[in-house]
């Protein structure tokens, strides 16, 4: 035991994770304010289970933010850059925006006007998903190669504190207030991220890098030289493939969870209560064991392991569904499908971060978490019309048949492609 406390303390002591962790919550406070939260606003204002899953679009910008990603990577804001940084100065002007953006979505009201809950959702899925290119980025470049693992771990830390505030908390102060009051509250929070920022020094990397004030260099440096880097890497095409799919069973699972819960019968406080905090508590469990994993099993094999166990976690929506309305069942089912999620999680953020070359982090990395959310948004929002066409129970095996294809890909890769060293991060160089 105490060998396993050193372990942990040496994996997890570094005072940097800890700014890499509030940073994470500042990352993930918005996701369920434009997916899981707000899908269950949405489905108490009486939407159709289709509707319901076509909200999940809302989060499209997450999978097209490698579009403008080469411009926050590498365009200087004006009077702000030279004086907070690169990283630091996108970031705050971002999570201003952000918490603007999300006092602006409790104000509308789904019952009445659904397309301005659209809009204003899809404002804030927009900046949330550019204050991701801005962290990830900064996570990456504070960090050694060799703590990426524990660095996914913490941001996942992070990410979940930030879900069970804006999912949980949001849905207690709902219960008792109000939705625009728990919108007001959640964009109070933003102040964490915010006040993270400012205290944690501009990343020797990002401080290295001088934009060109040539056009045309820019663009081949900011826009062309991230992708060439890329492509140059073995299997490079497959990669891209296995980023989209590892956590699509998952995500389809998820996707339609609240529909569920509001379906069987369960409370807004049931659900804060056992769904989005208690579950959310088992995830980090998750996702602490899995960034132990990652420096155990390396990249490959931790991946493999915690996807199968991600696959069948799903079986206990299964469960959930033919128990009915049972807070016990519910209470399995969520630790264990969220534990899983989040041993995949851990493994899956670390793998990505290793991937990415220094001097193209910003741009390697949301290209990389764009394609991964694809399958947490444009695929998964089917999810509401394949459960209404053929019920809950067959649509949880559909879910985790989707799981299939990214565990062929990885078993594909294991084969052909050397994993990711753990002691150093891909350069320009690796892609001769």
């Amino acid at each position: 035991m105490q060998s396993i406390l050193s372990g942990i303390r040496t994996v997890y002591g570094d005072r940097r994770l800890l700014a890499v962790l509030l940073m994470g919550f500042s990352s993930g406070l918005p996701l369920p304010l434009t997916f899981g939260t707000l899908s269950f606003w949405v489905a108490e204002s009486g939407a159709s289970l289709t509707a319901i899953g076509t909200f999940a679009l809302v989060g499209t910008a997450y999978s097209l933010k490698f579009l403008w990603a080469p411009l926050i990577d590498r365009l200087p804001l004006p009077g702000i850059t030279r004086r907070l940084g690169r990283r630091r100065g996108w970031a705050v002007v971002i999570q201003v925006l952000l918490a603007a953006a999300i006092v602006w979505l409790g104000t509308t009201d789904p019952k009445t006007a659904l397309a301005w809950t659209a809009l204003a959702a899809v404002t804030v899925a927009i900046l949330s998903a550019s204050q991701d290119i801005v962290i990830d980025a900064y996570r990456i470049e504070l960090l050694d190669p060799a703590q990426q693992g524990a660095g996914a771990a913490a941001t996942q830390w992070g990410y979940r504190f930030g879900m069970i505030a804006s999912s949980a908390g949001a849905l207690y102060i709902a219960a008792f207030w109000d939705w625009t009051a728990a919108f007001a509250a959640m964009a109070a929070l933003m102040s964490v991220g915010m006040a993270t920022v400012l205290a944690t020094p501009e990343p020797a990397a990002s401080a290295a890098v001088r934009p060109s004030a040539n056009m045309l260099v820019w663009f081949r440096e900011a826009v062309i030289g991230p992708l060439a880097d890329f492509a140059g890497r073995p299997q490079w095409a497959v990669i891209l493939l296995f980023v989209v799919f590892y956590k699509f069973g998952d995500a389809l699972a998820n996707t339609m969870a609240n529909a569920l819960y509001v379906q069987i019968g369960f409370t807004r406080v049931e659900v804060a209560t056992v769904s989005k905090l208690f579950g959310i508590w088992s995830t980090l469990a998750g996702v602490a064991v899995g960034g132990i994993l990652v420096g155990t099993l390396g990249y490959y094999r931790s991946l493999l392991l915690c996807g199968v166990l991600q696959l069948l976690s799903n079986l206990t929506f299964v469960w959930l569904v033919m128990a009915g309305h049972d807070v016990g069942v519910l209470t399995v089912a969520v630790a264990v499908e969220n534990f899983c999620g989040g041993l995949g999680s851990a493994a899956f953020v670390a793998y990505l971060s290793s991937l990415c070359s220094i001097a193209f982090t910003a741009t390697q990395y949301a290209l990389l978490s764009s394609l991964a959310a694809v399958g947490r948004t444009t695929l998964a929002a089917s999810g509401g019309a394949i459960a209404e066409a053929i019920g809950w129970i067959p649509f949880f095996f559909v879910s985790m048949a989707a799981a299939v294809p990214g565990l062929l890909l990885l078993l594909w890769l294991m084969q052909r492609v050397a994993p990711p060293a753990m002691t150093a991060r891909p350069s320009l160089a690796d892609a001769d």
